[in-house]
């Protein structure tokens, strides 16, 4: 029953009134003790014959912030008046306690003073016709002098409360009276207005909310789009279900307290707020729920409660976060099936007569395409997608096919697809070929299908679809470079590289959400009373700060307004707009990364992770550890990153973080390889290759990782054929799913290959390849890491070239000294005193240190490394150095420094030991 109901605009009202009146029809809402005392409290606050006309406060205010204070109190009020249980009044008199502070109770005096002295059927008369005087304008005054607006949800309020009063009979008012002498009589006499101690406690004022709010609102509805908290068809919005105790045993909100009885009564809005709690759980922590012990609640409280269908959903996500793929696809044809005849995830018509039926179906629909997706089967997910656009399109649910357009998109990005012909139709599918038969590539389809996507939930206002189109499309334009669809002709654009412009652009407008995001529907459109009983209970957090501030200085609260607003009220953006700011931040994190700009990966990492960490979920929240722990290990060595990983697993155990455990073992390999523990790498590539999935296009960056780290290890056991094959191989696979951000890495690896195969030549055009790719998209970094190799391949081919080995060094130390970490900065000092050592022209007598200042800081960064190889080097130049310099003892110690990292490269000793942190 909504208090709102038939009262929409001053002439509504009159015609509802006298409607009622003459039919004798049911009030609008049933007019209660409680009620009384909140109207009140809204005439407290809107005083009659307001006609100072000034922007000061009406007694007993002391100041604007105060009187607001107690307006936000009463708005909380009258948005949780459909409340099962109403509070009795002293819990209303504790609660106005903290609002009453500063007028010295006077609020609650004058609260309990008023209903007391309702004794008869003219008092109460009397006491609505003074309500009357709140909506209505001053004698002599116009109807913008009025205090209260009729319209405002104060307003109707009152106007719903005083046409319950005139509708009453004679023999209802008689009963109020009783009920008002019991709700008075129950508040306890010894009551007397608590000294401000009796608060200190925090969980003490939680508990004497409990009775009021009867449920944990703490959590917002993120889910609400798709199962509103509103009854539906056969549902009661009254109804009471008998949960077991069995239910509350891993409930940490403690919504559901166990009592004596082996029942008890809780009501659907308890039901819906531990049902979301749990689905918070599985979203941040699935790994903390079991899943059998899960599904068996689940089942019990199914049994007792049919109508509840989002238990089977509930059920779905659990067996999706324990990779259970016949149990997910089960539990999600269940759920469809149970809530058929009910509104579409996607629905946003609150017309009665609306098909219901179609909505469902196209959600499903999407549903069953993401399922297919998060286990690895491209082609049943696009077939999925591609039945529910036509579904869609029939029945112009532009909603649900924005969605679909962009859970294509999200699809087509994630899996390597080399060709959708079959799948999604012909390759002129889209609709937008150039029409000179050439068919559009998948980049073109994926940004065609990107920009229809967010023109389409720009058009609808679906404002989380929006940012999240604008996050795909900075990931888009990070990897590709866009190319006209018309490529000749006078107007051909000549530009080859992407722009990081756009994806800056894009990723500050998906943040746009966290002030727009009402526009999408998040709020539901019948509130249930979530965000008030939420106001309610967090009423609470600011009650110790506010009763302390009372014994300072009046002078040393600047606003306590703001203290009120910042520690009283719950946030108002829900947790899934929250994970969609969030993600921009990831995504601005890994946009510097490939950039190659260090301290901006951690600014943003650390951002997302200090503020978005209570909305975040597993994965993502794992992601941005994953992202400190790897600059650790880049800047500060292996100990420090082991150090962080050993409190990553705490959090997220690596058996059940996919993020976690590929950190673990990257770790793991590039540690081996720099001790010249071969054998365990080896292992570990081989562990690499199993947590990828076997289905072609799936996981195709873990498999583009893994062939990267098997070449690696060929290559550090010296075996340069093999190595070059799978090079090569891999050069084909990205090649075939236009990877070309990961063809960089990869054409750097086979020059790096040449280089140390001492075949310098044919490296050179892999080199410069590289090079062109890193500029084509801004990859800096990896482009002085390309033009360091260059300067390598230069030098190798003789003493004559290595002014030209110089003068690139030279171009690429800025970037690497001022971004790289510890082995970028080691090959560059090592490849600049190789430069100067290889120059006739150059004297180690005239400029000693030239040579010596790079090779002793290379030498204390490969020591934080334990990169044997490579101090080796650095040792053998210092001895060479020494040598020229005629410094014996100084020779001999680099030389017994050199003995000892080539022994332990070429004799490696408890190799086991590389898997131990």
């Amino acid at each position: 029953m909504n208090v709102f109901a038939g009262v929409s605009g001053r002439a509504g009202a009159g015609e509802g009134a006298k409607e009622a009146g003459s039919t004798g029809s049911e009030a609008l809402l049933e007019l209660t003790p409680h009620r009384m005392a909140v109207c009140h409290l809204v005439q407290v606050f809107a005083p009659p014959a307001q006609q100072e006309g000034s922007g000061t406060p009406p007694f007993p205010f002391a100041s604007v912030a105060h009187h607001n204070r107690l307006g936000l109190f009463l708005f909380s009020l009258t948005r949780s008046c459909e409340d099962f249980l109403e509070p009795p009044l002293e819990e209303l008199l504790r609660q106005l306690k903290v609002v009453d502070d500063l007028v010295n109770g006077w609020l609650c005096e004058q609260l309990t003073t008023t209903l007391l002295g309702l004794n008869s059927p003219d008092d109460l008369f009397n006491f609505f016709d003074k309500l009357r005087g709140v909506l209505t304008s001053p004698d002599g005054a116009s109807v913008e002098d009025e205090f209260l607006d009729p319209n405002s949800q104060l307003g109707v309020y009152l106007r719903c409360c005083i046409l319950a009063f005139n509708s009453m009979t004679f023999e209802g008012v008689c009963h109020l009276l009783a009920n008002l002498v019991a709700y008075c009589n129950s508040a306890d006499t010894s009551y007397d207005m608590a000294e401000d101690e009796d608060f200190n406690s925090e969980m003490e004022m939680s508990d004497l909310m409990d009775a009021d709010i009867g449920v944990r609102a703490g959590v917002f509805d993120k889910y609400g789009q798709g199962y509103a908290s509103e009854s539906h068809m056969g549902e009661s919005s009254t109804s009471f279900i008998h949960a077991p105790i069995s239910l509350h045993d891993f409930d940490e909100a403690n919504i559901f307290k166990a009592d004596d009885n082996p029942t008890c009564l809780r009501s659907r809005w308890q039901l819906e707020a531990y049902l979301n709690q749990q689905a918070d759980i599985l979203e941040k922590n699935p790994s903390s729920v079991p899943l059998n012990s899960f599904n068996a609640t689940m089942t019990q409280l199914q049994t007792l409660a049919p109508e509840l269908h989002r238990v089977q959903f509930l059920q779905y996500l659990n067996a999706l976060s324990h990779d259970d793929y016949v149990a997910s696809l089960d539990n999600l044809h269940r759920y469809f099936d149970y809530s058929a005849g009910m509104p579409g995830l996607f629905s946003r018509s609150l017309s009665p007569n609306q098909d219901i039926i179609v909505g469902k179906y196209e959600s499903a629909l999407l549903c069953l395409g993401n399922l297919h997706c998060y286990f690895g089967h491209p082609k049943k997910a696009l077939e999925a997608f591609t039945e529910a656009v036509r579904v869609s399109q029939m029945n112009n649910d532009d909603s649900c096919l924005a969605y679909i357009l962009g859970a294509i998109s999200n699809l087509l990005s994630k899996i390597g697809i080399s060709s959708t012909v079959g799948i999604i139709g012909s390759p002129y599918s889209l609709g937008n070929n150039i029409g000179l038969g050439m068919p559009l590539s998948i980049q073109q389809q994926l940004l065609v299908l990107l920009k229809r996507s967010l023109k389409r939930a720009d058009m609808l206002k679906l404002t989380s679809l929006l940012s999240f189109d604008h996050i795909s499309l900075a990931k888009f334009d990070l990897k590709h470079v866009q190319r006209p669809l018309v490529s000749f002709g006078p107007n051909a654009s000549t530009k080859l590289r992407t722009c990081p412009a756009d994806v800056c652009k894009n990723l500050r407008l998906s943040s746009h959400v966290l002030s727009d995001f009402g526009a999408d529907g998040l709020e539901t459109s019948h509130d249930n009373g979530s965000f008030s009983t939420s106001w309610l209970r967090n009423l609470s957090a600011a009650s110790s700060s506010w009763c302390s501030s009372s014994t300072k200085p009046r002078t040393l609260i600047a606003n306590d307004f703001d203290n009120f607003h910042f520690n009283a009220q719950p946030s108002p953006i829900p947790t899934s707009v929250l994970q969609l700011a969030g993600s921009a931040y990831l995504m601005r994190a890994t946009a510097w990364e490939h950039y190659g700009s260090a301290p901006m990966v951690r600014m943003n990492t650390l951002v997302y992770a200090t503020c978005f960490a209570d909305a975040a979920s597993s994965p993502e929240l794992s992601l941005a550890y994953v992202k400190l722990i790897q600059q650790l290990v880049v800047f500060k060595g292996y100990s420090a990153a082991f150090g962080a990983l050993k409190l990553a697993e705490e959090k997220f155990p690596s058996s059940t973080n996919s993020h976690i455990q590929h950190l673990k073992l990257q770790l793991l390999h590039d540690r081996s390889l720099h001790r010249g523990h071969l054998r365990v790498a080896q292992q570990i590539c081989d562990e690499f290759g199993v947590l990828s999935s076997s289905v072609s296009g799936v996981d195709i960056d873990l498999k583009t990782e893994a062939s990267l780290r098997r070449a690696r290890t060929l290559l550090a056991a010296k075996q340069f054929s093999q190595a070059a094959v799978v090079v090569n191989s891999l050069f084909s696979t990205c090649y075939k799913y236009n990877m070309q951000v990961e063809n960089a890495s990869v054409l750097l690896l086979l020059a790096e290959i040449h280089k140390k195969s001492d075949n310098a030549v044919l490296g050179l055009p892999y080199a410069l390849a590289s090079q062109s790719f890193c500029k084509s998209f801004n990859l800096d970094l990896l482009e002085a890491s390309a033009t360091l190799t260059l300067a390598e391949l230069w030098l190798a081919l003789g003493s004559s070239h290595a002014k030209r080995a110089l003068s690139l060094v030279y171009q690429s130390l800025p970037m690497i000294l001022g971004h790289g970490g510890l082995e970028l900065r080691a090959r560059a000092h090592i490849v600049l005193a190789k430069c100067h050592l290889a120059d006739p022209e150059f004297s180690v007598f005239e400029d000693p240190w030239a040579v010596l200042d790079p090779l002793n800081q290379a030498a204390e960064d490969l020591q934080v490394l334990e990169y044997h190889e490579m101090a080796a080097e650095v040792y053998y130049l210092k001895a060479m150095a020494y040598n020229h310099l005629g410094k014996e003892d100084e020779r001999e110690e680099a030389a017994a420094c050199f003995k000892e990292h080539v022994t332990a490269l070429e004799n490696p000793c408890d190799e086991e030991a590389s898997l131990a942190y």
